[in-house]
């Protein structure tokens, strides 16, 4: 291949994004989704990509209309990734009331991981924080895959809101009641004085190596 063609990873990310999102949808995504998908502060880091991949021959475009992308090469693109947001962090240690931001996205290798899984707008992705799930492996810095609207069953691991705090814990059933289990013995159950909102299910989980 020409050098010129070569690809920075961040352009195969997006390249592989196109390609899901047309499969998915028939349609490419436009500049707006691609920019919140990566966490580009603008449109115009967006466009600049795009531009940069219809240099290199891997798309066709209209200048500034995403919609009319067209890859040239879908084979190399077509690829068992996933692209799925990625929000701050989540203390697995006692509960925190701070904002979560987005951070941008990870592409996720779905047939690696042994995923049955399909681009799904309910996936996010947080950074751990804390030790207080250490008996499940979970690790501070590890990530934690989890999906929205997916209904908890005891034994789960979830990341939740406690009286309006975020965490994340084991869901379990207490005299027919729901709370949330650390998986160190050094930290208490959460039983909620007034709510218990379920944000999403762990589904996998990924261990940064260093």
């Amino acid at each position: 291949m020409n050098k010129s063609s070569e690809l920075t990873p961040r352009q195969r990310e997006i390249l592989e994004y196109l390609a899901a999102v047309q499969q998915e949808r028939g349609v490419p995504p436009t500049l707006r989704e691609i920019a919140a998908r990566f966490g580009f502060r603008s449109m115009n880091a967006a466009a600049a990509h795009i531009r940069a991949l219809r240099r290199k021959g891997w798309v066709e475009a209209e200048p500034h209309r995403a919609r009319t992308l067209r890859l040239t090469r879908p084979g190399h693109a077509r690829k068992p990734l996933i692209h799925i947001p990625l929000y701050g962090s989540i203390p697995a240690g006692f509960a925190d009331d701070r904002i979560q931001e987005a951070r941008g996205c990870i592409s996720v290798d779905i047939e690696t991981l042994g995923l049955d899984l399909r681009p799904n707008p309910r996936l996010f992705a947080l950074e751990v924080r804390g030790d207080s799930m250490i008996g499940r492996h979970i690790l501070e810095g590890d990530i934690v895959i989890l999906e929205h609207g997916r209904t908890p069953r005891p034994g789960d691991v979830v990341a939740a809101l406690i009286d309006n705090e975020s965490t994340l814990k084991t869901f379990v059933m207490v005299r027919g009641k729901p709370c949330l289990r650390a998986e160190n013995p050094k930290y208490p159950d959460l039983i909620p004085a007034r709510e218990l909102v379920i944000q999403g299910v762990m589904i996998a989980l990924i261990r940064k190596v260093k």
